[in-house]
């Protein structure tokens, strides 16, 4: 007799994308949405008062292959994985964990950054991307005569 789960194979895997997705759904920084998750590479978006930091794993992957653009708020990171040479060519490959090939992740930044003060720089396979934000405009007021 042939078993049918109505559960996929890995349950856990699957309560951990309902998981990361109804989080998602109470995001605590309004106006930065990152697109494609799960893909590569990874990223990490935080926020402070001084600005927006974006973090992408790129292992492997040479620092001046990477294109990094700012354009309307929407900050786009792409480049290409180069794929790993084989270990042995009469080998067959039964797992391939490693995706290789051209990517693109795009974030929607906050209406208050700077696109003209925006730093990057790659160390140990980290990208790390800086974006100033302006300074909020203070109330004033307003002397009535």
């Amino acid at each position: 007799m042939l078993y049918r789960s109505l559960f996929p194979h890995d349950v856990l895997a699957e309560l951990d994308r309902l998981q990361r997705g109804v989080q998602g759904l109470f995001d605590p920084a309004p106006g930065i949405r990152g697109l494609a998750r799960d893909s590569f590479p990874a990223l990490n978006i935080g926020r402070s008062a001084e600005a927006v930091e974006v973090q992408a794993f790129v292992p492997g992957i040479d620092p001046a292959s990477l294109d990094v653009q700012i354009d309307r708020g929407v900050l786009t990171l792409s480049g290409e994985r180069k794929p790993l040479p084989a270990i042995d060519e009469r080998a067959t490959r039964h797992l391939d964990e490693r995706p290789s090939g051209r990517f693109r992740r795009v974030v929607s930044l906050p209406e208050d950054i700077d696109p003209d003060a925006v730093s990057a720089r790659c160390a140990d396979g980290v990208l790390q991307i800086r974006i100033a934000r302006r300074a909020a405009p203070q109330p004033r007021r307003i002397t009535v005569q």
